[in-house]
């Protein structure tokens, strides 16, 4: 791979995309950080923390990141192996006594750490992930496991986050003290994850951002939704971070990092189970890891769902590339935003030998017309134009070449203006003032909105 810089990913352009994703999806607030090669090139935020004060959401305030959690747990296991405390194979029963004498009791560690254990998913009363009552302490978590057998054990996938609640009680069984203080000195201090926590805790309390409820079908107002802790399902959906931790942390996952044996990190993050269903995208999972394909990578990571927070993240291990993207609200957009996000940094980093033969940055910018918006970019060597209101930022984008004092589109064959050059209108500097496609003026952003608005108000 060619040396990464930050100049290859633009991370300016990043972080306009995704304010305008968070813009037309009309979401509280986004925070992004894109990690590339162990350095943090994109770490920002944008929208609000809290829809009700108003407060400007910041690059280091907490979200409750959910099932990320299930990562670190993950680790947490394969460390205690590497170590020779406990084995994948080993069985529920033989650390929480309670199981002695239950189906739930012969599930294997790997079994739960993949979803194949066949348990129930949250119990026969899973009100709490709607703040019906508090989340389950450890009685009420075996006592929904006493008769929680779904399927037999390797017939499904089946997500459960009972079966990590139980993860977290094998950890603390085995280490002699509870879950989060283990993840704490094992993992987050020696990684320097100073904004990290197992759990909401007075130390990140304070910076947490406010979650919200999905938009009304009659207007655009928000419900505020109370914090709450998990109680013995930290280990399933407590943890607390930010994205620029969550970049970090996967950076720890990748390929050349020692926190984990190479065998060790290649068991983890290969697929466990191919989930296919009619009309849905084929999924993937591993040792509490998602996998998935995008722009030809095979990424990892997990999302999160929080009442009131959606988070997603995404990291290539062999690529050393991370993007992370975090919601306060039920409904945000975070998967899409992340894999878009993720798209954009692929493709600028294998456009970084292109022969560019031009300065392609003076050729740049964000135009607008009665039709909607345009981004002509750089992303490493090669110019795009992109929509950026798609979620799938390569959706009709198309690459451009510089002939001249016009840029060409690659020909192919299409409904809309395709093969026509695209001419650039200047300001006396040079800078791009509008474009002209098929005929069709687009002006710069700006300028357009401060005619929409002179107009609106007339």
């Amino acid at each position: 791979m060619p040396p990464v810089t930050a100049d290859l990913v633009t991370p300016g352009y990043l972080y306009d995309w995704v304010v305008t994703q968070a813009g037309f999806a009309r979401v509280p607030g986004v925070q992004v950080a894109v990690l590339v090669d162990g350095e943090v090139v994109l770490d920002a935020a944008c929208g609000v923390a809290d829809v009700s004060s108003g407060e400007p959401l910041r690059s280091d305030h907490v979200f409750r990141v959910a099932s990320h959690s299930k990562t670190f747990t993950a680790v947490t296991v394969a460390r205690l192996a590497e170590r020779g405390l406990l084995r994948l194979d080993d069985t529920f029963d033989a650390y929480v006594p309670e199981l002695e004498r239950s189906t739930v009791g012969r599930v294997t560690l790997r079994e739960a750490l993949g979803h194949t254990a066949g348990v129930l998913r949250d119990g026969h009363d899973a009100d709490f992930w709607q703040l019906g009552a508090p989340f389950p302490d450890r009685a009420t978590l075996l006592t929904s496991l006493l008769d929680g057998e779904v399927f037999g054990r390797g017939e499904h996938f089946k997500y459960s986050n009972l079966a990590y609640g139980l993860l977290g009680l094998v950890v603390g069984a085995v280490t002699g003290v509870p879950y989060a203080e283990h993840v704490r000195a094992d993992l987050l201090e020696p990684l320097g994850l100073a904004d990290t926590s197992p759990e909401l805790d007075d130390a990140v309390a304070g910076r947490c951002v406010t979650g919200h409820s999905a938009r009304s079908p009659h207007d655009d107002r928000r419900l505020p939704v109370a914090p709450t802790t998990t109680g013995a399902l930290a280990a399933a959906t407590g943890f607390c971070s930010t994205a620029r931790d969550l970049v970090r942390w996967a950076a720890a996952l990748c390929e050349g990092s020692d926190l984990l044996r190479p065998e060790t990190r290649r068991l983890l993050h290969r697929d466990e189970s191919v989930v296919e269903r009619p009309h849905a995208r084929v999924r993937r999972y591993g040792l509490g890891f998602e996998a998935r394909e995008i722009a030809g990578r095979r990424v990892l990571g997990h999302s999160g769902g929080f009442p009131g927070q959606i988070t997603r993240t995404w990291f290539d291990p062999a690529g050393r590339v991370a993007v992370s993207a975090l919601t306060n609200a039920v409904d945000g957009p975070a998967d899409a935003i992340a894999t878009g996000l993720f798209a954009l940094v692929a493709t600028a980093l294998d456009g970084a030998d292109a022969s560019a033969g031009d300065d392609l940055d003076r050729w740049t910018g964000r135009f607008a017309n009665l039709w909607g918006l345009r981004d002509v970019v750089r992303l490493g060597g090669r110019l795009w134009t992109i929509d950026p209101r798609e979620p799938d930022p390569f959706a009709g984008a198309e690459t451009l070449t510089v002939d001249g004092d016009v840029l060409r589109p690659e020909p192919h064959a299409g409904f809309g203006p395709v093969g026509e050059p695209v001419h650039v209108l200047r300001d006396d500097d040079g800078t791009p003032a509008a474009i002209v496609v098929g005929g069709m003026t687009s002006w710069r952003a700006e300028d357009y909105e401060r005619q929409r608005q002179t107009h609106l108000a007339s």
